[in-house]
């Protein structure tokens, strides 16, 4: 009777002893195909080579196993992995709440905020909030975020119309570059800055050194005259009579 005992099933592959069958399809260092040997043979060719014998296809009939360094596998493989997590896309939906009648400074601080946040490639819900009588001027809600919609058209569209939804209006801006477009980008300007801080810091050092030379110029030409002066001019010789 089968019993489950709990714990969890390892993902990893079987290697070197672990592999429990008669004979394996084996693949050679560089993939080239050696054929179907015996465990014991591939066994041997892995310790000949100083590698480990990995099952690379255990549903295989037989077995396809393969000879690699397993340590430097597994260290690649997480490290495209962490690669791959750190470039990998999160879609985030930000929000940015208004009122009808809003102060035209507000009106400039929240579209710049939009802004910020479809240049980062995030999409952008806006929600018009009405009180009291503005509930009966809907049209107000609705001309408010048509216009912020064509104040950000070069960077974001309108991914779902304007809508009712109770004491509010609702809209979604999407953005027209991609999430890794967007974070691309920021990265190329990021190094672009660092860069030109580079640059400016070995501006400045290669003046100071230029100005440091002109010193010590001007010290030699202004001292030359002072060494001269010091040095006693030679005194003839009497002529004998």
């Amino acid at each position: 009777m089968w019993c489950y005992l709990g714990g969890s099933i390892s993902a990893e592959p079987r290697i070197n002893d672990r592999i429990r069958v008669p004979e394996v399809r084996l693949v050679g260092p560089s993939g080239e195909q050696v054929g179907i040997v015996p465990l014991a043979k591939a066994l041997e060719l892995a310790q000949e080579y100083d590698l480990d014998l990995v099952e690379v296809a255990a549903t295989a009939r037989p077995p396809v196993c393969k000879l690699m360094d397993y340590g430097k596998f597994k260290y690649e493989s997480a490290m495209k992995a962490r690669e791959a997590r750190k470039n990998q896309a999160h879609t985030v939906i930000k929000e940015m709440k208004l009122r009808p009648k809003i102060d035209p400074h507000d009106y400039d601080t929240k579209k710049g905020h939009v802004v910020r946040f479809l240049k980062q490639g995030d999409k952008v819900k806006i929600t018009i909030m009405f009180r009291g009588r503005e509930q009966s001027r809907p049209e107000l809600g609705f001309r408010l975020l048509q216009r912020l919609a064509s104040d950000v058209e070069d960077l974001g569209f309108i991914e779902s119309n304007p809508k009712q939804d109770g004491r509010n209006m609702i809209m979604v801006l999407g953005p027209h570059k991609k999430k890794t477009e967007a974070m691309a980008e920021a990265r190329e300007a990021q190094a672009a800055r660092k860069a030109e801080r580079q640059g400016y810091a070995t501006d400045d050092d290669a003046e100071a050194s230029t100005d440091e030379a002109a010193e010590v110029s001007t010290d030699e030409v202004t001292e030359a005259p002072a060494a001269a002066a010091e040095t006693p001019a030679e005194t003839p010789a009497p002529s004998e009579a």
